[in-house]
């Protein structure tokens, strides 16, 4: 049974979803102590025992320690099950860090899985549904397995109340793939979603995002969910270009001015385009563990956050596999994923 120290790197959650998942892929037993050691609130919030209790119902595992505030949990999976699934964080915990959780189990499993999440779809510090459904997936895709994301309602922070639906048509083994270039770009567009909120903040977020990226009117738009709970706000930067579509947010907070919320995510997406890498920051961290289980791939991104270089750890450990980060000039790094 392998060990691991939940403190390691950036100490966070990270740690433990990416040891469920490659746990659930290889049938390898795992225990994890000092879980989110370096967080203000260490050990299981209910977001990650979300994600637990999913992997276990998935892996037909035996676990301990699966209680919330837990430090400490053992995982011993079973066989990965395909099949119609159903699960709610039950707050504003992000639905897509459970999913990143099972998903790559059920990319090679023995049949076709449904799965369906309640809770948070657009949360800080978690990856929205934009970025799942158009940067994330599409690349996915390309490895072989069919999946499609449908969000059936919004789930913004703090209110939570969002639902998504996942449907994954596996594939026999994931084929790894080189993304170097990023091409021309094509269109770059700004989306405002807004949900119980005065409109006049999506206005004076799209005329900042405009302004910064220099976007015309037919490319910016506003979008109002009727079926949200609580009030919400996000805005949404999509680069699209030939070789993919990256895709950068920012979120309104209480106290902080719209044009500072647009001008958040405008900058992440002003800095991706001037350095001309087509893989962003966060993108990167996503890629990592599906070319990891290919067993080889490359690409080009800005330079790796710490959350990366943790999951990239963590993958050793579980995986023959080696990563090799290259600096490049002008800030860029290339990454490959080879046989160890």
């Amino acid at each position: 049974m392998l060990t691991l120290d939940g403190s390691l790197g950036e100490g966070g959650g990270q740690i433990l979803r990416t040891a469920l998942a490659l746990s659930l892929v290889t049938r390898t037993p795992f225990r994890i102590e000092r879980i989110r050691a370096g967080r203000e609130r260490p050990g299981l919030l209910r977001q990650h025992l979300t994600a637990v209790k999913a992997a276990a119902e998935i892996g037909g595992a035996e676990i301990e320690g699966a209680e919330m505030g837990s430090s400490a949990l053992s995982f011993v999976p079973g066989e990965v099950r395909p099949g119609r699934y159903r699960f709610s964080v039950g707050t504003a915990g992000s639905t897509t860090l459970v999913l990143q959780t099972i998903l790559p189990a059920l990319l090679t499993a023995a049949g076709p899985s449904t799965v369906e999440l309640e809770g948070g779809t657009h949360n800080p510090f978690a990856p929205p549904f934009d970025f799942l459904a158009k940067a994330f997936l599409p690349l996915l895709n390309r490895m072989g397995p069919r999946v499609e994301a449908v969000l059936e309602r919004p789930g913004f922070y703090p209110a939570g109340g969002g639902a998504l639906r996942v449907g994954v048509e596996p594939a026999a083994r994931l084929q790894g793939f080189d993304l170097l270039e990023r091409g021309a770009v094509r269109a770059v567009r700004a989306v405002v979603h807004i949900s119980n909120l005065p409109l006049h903040v999506a206005d004076r977020e799209l005329r900042a995002v405009a302004k910064m990226l220099g976007l015309p009117p037919g490319n910016l738009s506003v979008e109002i969910p009727k079926e949200a709970t609580g009030p919400g706000n996000a805005v949404v930067v999509e680069v699209e270009s030939e070789a993919l579509t990256e895709v950068f947010t920012a979120f309104g907070q209480r106290g902080v001015r719209a044009e500072r919320v647009a001008e958040n995510a405008a900058g992440d997406a002003k800095r991706y385009l001037d350095a001309g890498a087509p893989v962003g920051e966060h993108l990167a961290d996503q890629l990592l563990l599906p070319l990891a289980l290919a067993g080889g791939g490359s690409f080009r991104t800005l330079p790796l956050s710490s959350h990366a270089a943790t999951n990239l750890e963590v993958l050793r450990m579980f995986l023959p596999v080696e990563a090799d980060v290259e600096a490049e000039a002008g800030g860029t790094a290339r990454v490959t994923l080879r046989p160890r």
